[in-house]
């Protein structure tokens, strides 16, 4: 259940076997099924998501209800509103599935007491914070200066593993929408926030 978060921390900083046994315990092992959600804007983001295995969709909706997506979050990474994560104001984003997914929740209050009972952690964070303000700006410099084909040629050059993750998940959705249309459903599947649930 840990072992993928254990050497994602390793590539920033080291833990003993002690302090990783410690930190397991500051993080809540969850399933979040498919189109449920993790957040709702509007909602005061109360987790940090670390995904385990599958994925993770993050996005606004404008007030022509069209979807925004900011960020797919497949294996090996994190998925929050940190705005509304660190401040506790309402979050501006949502977060759900796109298929079943196991992550670790990390609570601020438990991340807190990690960093008291685990001090290099408290670097991991810094570090990886500091990646996320990198990656960020760059994709801001990218949409300002580059072409709509050079901004994807270069999504597709950086994050493969993440292509390959959301063409998979998309393949399983069409045949799975096929199948159900050949046994005469006679509804088509739209994204709908309404009837969903919410992990707490």
């Amino acid at each position: 259940m840990f072992e993928l978060l254990h050497r994602h921390i390793e590539k920033r900083t080291h833990l003993t076997p002690e302090e990783f046994t410690r930190c397991t315990g500051f993080f809540a092992p969850r399933t979040v099924r498919k189109r449920q959600f993790l957040l709702q804007a509007g909602d005061v983001c109360r987790h940090l998501a670390f995904v385990n295995n599958g994925c993770l969709r993050v996005y606004t909706v404008d007030q022509r209800g069209d979807e925004h997506i900011i960020q797919f979050a497949i294996a090996d990474w994190w998925a929050s509103d940190l705005h509304s994560y660190l401040s506790g104001r309402p979050a501006t984003y949502s977060i759900d599935a796109l298929q079943d997914t196991d992550v670790l929740l990390l609570e601020r209050s438990a991340r807190d007491k990690l960093f008291e009972s685990v001090p290099p952690m408290e670097r991991f964070f810094r570090l990886l914070q500091e990646a996320n303000y990198i990656a960020t700006h760059k994709r801001i410099d990218a949409s300002l200066s580059a072409s709509a084909e050079e901004r994807y040629l270069t999504f597709l050059a950086t994050y493969p593993a993440l292509v390959e993750q959301i063409s998979r998940t998309r393949s399983h959705h069409t045949s799975a929408s096929r199948r159900n249309h050949s046994a005469g459903s006679g509804k088509s599947w739209h994204r709908r926030s309404k009837g969903r649930c919410c992990v707490d």
